[in-house]
């Protein structure tokens, strides 16, 4: 009766053993699940200010003030147009024979 008692007090010490491991590994899986979702909002976060910035900084108003202050661009006009004619360049031959 000893020896059961004995492999059964050793059974319920490797139960209890692995139920205090399988606890820390849920625990240690919870924290790194709980970081992922924060990392995950936060990129979140940055894509849509990115998203707001790049359209604020494509708007034609601020295009067309960056192009007549920082690069001292003037409207078309048409008596500034000059207009170059050029003759048509041949086609070359299909094949390559000529």
């Amino acid at each position: 009766m000893a020896r059961l008692s004995l492999i059964v007090s050793i059974l319920l010490m490797l139960s209890a053993i692995s139920l205090v491991t399988s606890r820390y590994q849920s625990r240690q899986l919870f924290i790194e699940l709980e970081r992922g979702n924060t990392l995950s909002n936060t990129l979140d976060t940055d894509w849509r200010r990115l998203q707001l910035e790049r359209a604020e900084l494509a708007r034609n108003a601020r295009i067309d003030h960056a192009a007549r202050q920082d690069l001292k661009m003037i409207p078309i006009v048409p008596d500034r147009t000059i207009y170059l004619n050029q003759a048509p360049i041949p086609a070359p031959a299909v094949g390559g024979v000529q």
